[in-house]
């Protein structure tokens, strides 16, 4: 067996970023930036009002109360056409351009005015500049907008837009063909004939890369027969970033994935017998003159999850441009023991955590373990990665991965994810 770092330093030192594309900002919600913008306007281009008020000069208020003429009003959007003068106010909205001659806006909830219209009384003095907003206060010219693999969110869209940019330079999100292996398998939903089983690998992997913002492509089924996996994972090699197969990687007779894999790859493949469980068979290797990635994945559905968190979805975020490839891990208190038998190998066990009253991490309930018990996973939303030896106490401390960091468990902390 070898260590777990090994395995996932062999998948990782061949791959690199896809090559960059150009989206408009619409479809790059997600994507890694592949270039670096810069400010080609001032944001914003004008002085304008920061509230509902008045526009006036500070001076005028020093005597305050003090009464002053209402020449007109400006609309968010309007051009103002009168200068202020001594004695001068205009009623001005929010973002409407502070009219010459004025330097600091009044809220409204501290004006008085008189029945007319005509006459508002200022009931404080101001200093100058108060309310306005300045020309280029938010982005100044030249200013530096986005950076090399930054990913792009609703906040990073928004100030691009802000500059007039429609599209974007990005790593492309990897295009990644799924299929699963085994003459047992059927994609029905009718009455299951003797001695098969539905699959449900490839829906779970189609939905969790989908949810890690990939694009995934489903397959099918191959039956277990050498030259039809092959001929599959030939075809799909030159159209994919990526490939993942389930089932045939482990030491049964049909177990063809493994051998089609280092067939199609030579020596950029290797099956590896890894110190995790579950998940411990697995085969990677890099196809074709474009380096594909094929994941060899487990076919039990636990271990198929459990590949894809520490080797698949690394691996796609480094294709997709991403510096963090992993899931956070944080050091978690223990609510519950987690025994164990000394196996020399990792123990991943998929649980439940959250934040407590304490402000801390807690493993608060484990999953029933074993590699082909998935309905048991459901509601879990981390793995807890406990060391080989006699398990561990509850109280004790357990590295765990956090696989959906919006599901902490509020109700009791009052601490949203």
């Amino acid at each position: 067996m070898i260590s777990l770092e090994e395995a996932q330093g062999f998948v990782h030192q061949t791959l690199t970023p896809l090559a960059p594309i150009q989206l408009s900002l619409e479809d790059a919600l997600g994507c890694v930036a592949a270039e670096q913008l810069t400010a080609r306007e001032r944001v914003p281009g004008f002085s304008n009002s920061a509230m509902d008020g008045y526009a006036l000069r500070a001076v005028d208020s020093s005597a305050s109360p003090t009464p002053l003429r209402v020449l007109g009003s400006v609309m968010a959007g309007d051009v103002p056409l009168q200068r202020l003068g001594a004695g001068d106010a205009m009623r001005v909205m929010t973002g409407a351009p502070i009219p010459d001659g004025a330097d600091c806006v009044c809220k409204i909830e501290e004006v008085t005015l008189d029945a007319d219209g005509h006459t508002v009384t200022i009931n404080r003095t101001l200093a100058v500049g108060e309310n306005v907003r300045y020309p280029g206060e938010d982005i100044a010219m030249g200013q530096i907008l986005l950076t090399l693999g930054v990913e792009l969110g609703p906040v990073e869209l928004g100030v691009l837009a802000s500059q007039g940019f429609a599209s974007v330079v990005v790593h492309p999100r990897p295009r990644v063909g799924v299929l699963s292996t085994g003459n047992e398998l059927v994609d029905s939903t009718a009455l299951l004939p003797a001695g098969k089983i539905r699959d449900i690998n490839r829906p779970m992997l189609l939905a969790a890369l989908r949810q890690s913002g990939f694009k995934a492509i489903d397959l099918g089924i191959v039956r277990d027969d050498e030259l039809l996996i092959e001929g599959a994972f030939q075809s799909a090699i030159p159209e994919f970033d990526a490939l993942i197969s389930t089932g045939g990687v482990s030491v049964g007779d049909v177990d063809h994935v493994k051998v089609v894999i280092n067939g199609l790859c030579g020596d950029r493949a290797r099956w590896m017998q890894i110190a995790i469980k579950p998940g411990k068979p697995f085969t990677f290797g890099v196809a074709g003159a474009r380096g594909t990635p094929i994941f060899g994945l487990p076919g039990n559905p636990v271990s198929t999850l459990v590949g894809f968190e520490l080797f698949v979805r690394p691996a796609l975020r480094r294709l997709a441009g991403h510096h963090v490839l992993q899931r956070p891990t944080f050091g978690a208190v223990l609510d519950v023991p987690l025994p164990r038998r000394r196996d020399g190998k990792l123990h991943l066990v998929h649980a439940i955590a959250r934040i407590e009253q304490d402000g801390r991490l807690h493993v608060t309930n484990v999953m029933r373990q074993g590699s082909h018990l998935v309905s048991a996973l459901a509601g879990a939303n981390a793995i807890a990665m406990v060391p080989d030896g006699d398990g561990l106490a509850s109280g004790a401390t357990v590295r765990t991965m956090m696989l959906d960091l919006g599901h902490f468990d509020p109700g009791r902390a009052g601490v949203t994810g």
